[in-house]
C-alpha cells in the first residue's frame, strides 16, 4: 500500500529544512506522494508559538482535500499539529519527531487517534524533557526510539528518514 504523506515543519522552520527533505526522499524512494505545506507565516504570528490554531486549521484543510490513505509526520510543532489533526480526519498511521506533550500557554496536549505512531526523540532535548515523551509513548503504546541528541535531531536525520521509511513499511 502506498498513498500521500503530509510533512509539517517545526516552529522557526521550514518546508525545505533537512528532517522534512530527507523524509520527503523517503516517500520518493517508497513510492509515496508527500508534500510539505509552509507553515512559517502563521509562525510569525501570535510570538513565542505563533498561531497554532492556525496551523491546525491549514493542516486540517490539506488533509480533508486528499481521496485516499494519508500519513502525517512531522517535527516538534509539526509533530503536535499533526496528532491534533488524526483526532479530526482518518490518517493511517503518525510519525513524529520530538513531539511537544504539552505548550505552554495553550490548552490542548498531544493526543492521537488509535492509529500507529511511531516517535524519533532525543535524550537531550531542553524543550520537551525526554521524561515526559516516554510516559506519553507507554501509555499510548506508541514505538519509540530515542537518540543521543536534542529537540533538532540534527545529528540524527539520516536515522529519522530511515525510521520513517520502515514505519512507512510497516503500513502496508
Amino acid at each position: 500500500m502506498s498513498g500521500h504523506v503530509i510533512i509539517s515543519h517545526g516552529l522557526n522552520s521550514g518546508p525545505d529544512a533537512t528532517k522534512a527533505t530527507a523524509l520527503a526522499q523517503a516517500c520518493d524512494l517508497l513510492g509515496w506522494s508527500c508534500e510539505r505545506p509552509d507553515f512559517r507565516d502563521l509562525d510569525a504570528q501570535m510570538p513565542p508559538l505563533g498561531d497554532v490554531d492556525g496551523r491546525i486549521r491549514r493542516l486540517h484543510q490539506i488533509v480533508s482535500d486528499i481521496n485516499g490513505p494519508v500519513v502525517l509526520a512531522g517535527s516538534s510543532m509539526g509533530a503536535f499539529i499533526s496528532a491534533q489533526v488524526s483526532l479530526q480526519l482518518p490518517v493511517r498511521g503518525l510519525f513524529l519527531m520530538a513531539p511537544p506533550i504539552g505548550l505552554e500557554g495553550y490548552e490542548l496536549r498531544l493526543q492521537t487517534t488509535a492509529v500507529p505512531v511511531s516517535i524519533v526523540h532525543g535524550w537531550h532535548d531542553d524543550l520537551i524533557p525526554a521524561d515526559e515523551v516516554l510516559l506519553w509513548a507507554k501509555h499510548h503504546q506508541a514505538r519509540i526510539c530515542m537518540v543521543n541528541d536534542d529537540n533538532r535531531l540534527g545529528a540524527h536525520v539520516d536515522f529519522c528518514a530511515q525510521q520513517f521509511a520502515l514505519f512507512l513499511g510497516s503500513l502496508a
